[in-house]
């Protein structure tokens, strides 16, 4: 800008850019990097990384890529914010859960949970939690005309959530200050146990006490629209968000059949959803579910004031890891930050060590100080949908919602989710998207650091009190570690056995520039197993790896090098091993036209990036235990 052209804007001074000459650039790099002689748009799609439900990320987005006007915040689509101000006033709700069985220990949980940062209380009742006779004494010295009170009781939600009223008139404070949720859900107690005997007096007992909220208690909600089932079954972020969607309107016709005004019945529900380390992907997920619930109480009659979703984000259990559990921190601080920026009014930070059981006051005081971090160091509560207008974020939400649309449209058309779910339709579909998963999970392409990348087997293991087990029988519960625990495990016992674990030597051929990017990748699969690397400091040939293999104690071996050191050393080396003793030799990398040679010599699997490292591994613990 200069004194003779006030009006002229710095970017005025460089030429404009355009998608065609980025595209040009990325062809270049392309080329350079013998991936793809790719041009134009198929450089760029190159570049795209596909996603579940059908969503494709691409590389670049533009104005162009813009989608439908998400409105203002507060005002319907609800995308922006359920409310004008957001979070910005006091902060999104920092909430924990507590599972405890003992109403003795739960209390002291809680107190110092409320002492140290947290607002609301988030208790397991009746089966796996406490007794509903112990919830006096598990909520003794809690004011609970200040902090909020949020039940997880399962099939006992009708007796919890009478005594929690006990419990609020008692106090003395007015139970029309009353803040939480009861946490009657009929139907994902169905969807968690598969017993529909008493669905019907549930959703009967349900609505009476969502009457009985709004006429005496406007600031509780009756039901919980809880769609952590679905994602814990192995779900995507559409099929989580559908069945939420199908499960909010099946309340909404047991409510309103039950005399309640539609707009009394939406204020009754309280959404519940995971949020994991997809930073992007989560906050569009809690923006679209927004904005889907809008639509939906639209159709309902409902008034625009009370087709706002409120939202409960709980970080996932699905990523947690047993190994290496610290690595969870990392986790649950990127998915408590997506949650917070995608307007969850209340977030639920699980401890680090919750996959191994009940949580200690350490794991619980960095979950609380998780959220003080993200809420009173980096202020993200200040601002209003941070996300919002980036074309990315606004291009995914509008992505997911339209296909978690579609999902819950063939659940309505199976007759609704009690029947899809009393079908095995939900199962099924969730099934389907988890072995997909599992398939990427099997071949690396979806990385677990500290478990199948980068695991630590010298690492002491981290012990809990077992906690109380979740009820079942409905739909699977899964974790992202499963298979590679059930390799580690079996490691485990080898050690325990015989004092070391399973072994494999690294062959290193050649220099070490022809060696070391497959020794680091050998080494990080095999590790993945629990299966010990042993190498040599410098390489081995042909004559010194007999005796370098003998050195090891392992029974097994894996050659790395470069392709063209292969074709040198390869076969000699693959026979060598083989007359020493060596019951299975893999060699890193893609055989290419010299497979027969290699197989011939000796060499009885190849190990490259996107093979099924799950089978690799058990297949070599396989002939190890044999050993």
């Amino acid at each position: 800008m200069t004194a003779e052209s006030p009006e002229l804007p710095l970017a005025a001074a460089f030429p404009d850019a355009d998608r065609e000459q980025w595209q040009r650039l990325v062809e270049g790099v392309l080329r350079k990097s013998g991936v793809t002689e790719a041009s134009g748009a198929a450089a760029e799609d190159a570049l795209a990384t596909d996603l579940q439900d059908g969503i494709r990320i691409r590389p670049l987005y533009t104005a162009e890529d813009g989608a439908a006007a998400p409105g203002h915040p507060g005002f319907p689509p609800y995308v922006r914010a359920g409310r004008p101000e957001g979070t910005t006033v006091a902060g999104w709700d920092v909430r924990q859960r507590h599972v405890h069985t003992d109403p003795r220990r739960a209390n002291e949980s809680v107190l110092a949970d409320l002492e140290n940062g947290v607002s609301s209380v988030w208790l397991t009742v009746g089966d796996g939690g406490v007794p509903v006779s112990g919830l006096e004494q598990a909520l003794q010295g809690v004011y609970l005309d200040l902090a909020a009170v949020v039940l997880d009781a399962g099939a006992d939600f009708a007796a919890a959530a009478e005594e929690l009223l006990r419990l609020y008139t008692a106090s003395g404070a007015p139970l029309s200050e009353a803040t939480g949720c009861l946490g009657a859900d009929p139907l994902g107690l169905l969807a968690r146990t598969g017993d529909d005997a008493k669905l019907r007096l549930q959703l009967e007992s349900a609505a009476r006490l969502a009457e009985r909220c709004t006429a005496e208690a406007p600031g509780l909600r009756a039901l919980a629209v809880d769609a952590l089932p679905y994602h814990e079954a192995g779900g995507s972020a559409a099929e989580e968000l559908g069945t939420s969607l199908a499960t909010g309107v099946g309340y909404l016709r047991q409510l309103t059949g039950a005399g309640l005004g539609i707009d009394d019945a939406c204020r009754q529900l309280e959404f519940r959803y995971a949020a994991t380390a997809d930073q992007f992907l989560t906050i569009a997920k809690l923006r679209a579910a927004r904005r889907l619930w809008a639509r939906v109480a639209e159709v309902c009659g409902a008034s625009p004031a009370a087709a706002a979703q409120r939202q409960h984000a709980v970080t996932s259990t699905v990523m947690m890891t047993r190994r290496d559990p610290w690595v969870n921190m990392l986790r649950t601080t990127v998915a408590g930050l997506s949650a917070g920026v995608g307007g969850a009014e209340a977030v639920t930070v699980l401890p680090f060590d919750a996959a191994l059981g009940l949580p200690d006051a350490f794991a619980r005081r960095i979950a609380r100080n998780t959220q003080s971090v993200l809420l009173e160091e980096s202020h993200l509560s200040k601002v209003i949908d941070p996300a919002g207008g980036s074309w990315y974020v606004e291009s995914l939400t509008d992505e997911l919602a339209r296909a978690a649309w579609a999902w819950f449209q063939e659940i309505e058309g199976a007759g609704g989710q009690a029947a899809a779910l009393r079908s095995g339709m939900i199962a099924d579909r969730l099934a389907e998207t988890w072995q997909r998963r599992t398939d990427d999970l099997a071949r690396r392409r979806e990385p677990i650091t500290g478990v199948s990348e980068f695991p630590h087997l010298a690492e002491p293991p981290v012990h809990r009190e077992p906690a109380p087990a979740p009820i079942g029988g409905g739909l699977p519960r899964v974790r992202r570690d499963d298979a590679y625990e059930r390799l580690r495990s079996r490691s485990d016992a080898h050690l325990a056995a015989s004092g070391e674990r399973p072994k494999v030597f690294l062959a290193a051929l050649g220099p070490v520039a022809a060696h070391t990017a497959r020794l680091a990748f050998a080494a990080n699969l095999f590790q993945a197993g629990g299966i010990e690397t042993v190498q040599e400091p410098g390489p081995v040939d042909a004559e010194s790896v007999a005796e370098a293999f003998a050195r090891s104690g392992a029974r097994t071996a894996c050659l790395c090098a470069s392709d063209a050191v292969y074709g040198e050393q390869a076969a000699a080396v693959a026979a060598a091993l083989k007359s020493a003793g060596a019951v299975r030799v893999h060699l890193a990398g893609k055989p290419g036209e010299r497979r027969e040679e290699f197989t011939a010599a000796g060499v009885d699997s190849f190990v490259f990036a996107g093979c099924d490292a799950v089978e690799v591994l058990s297949s070599a613990l396989d002939v190890m235990e044999v050993a």
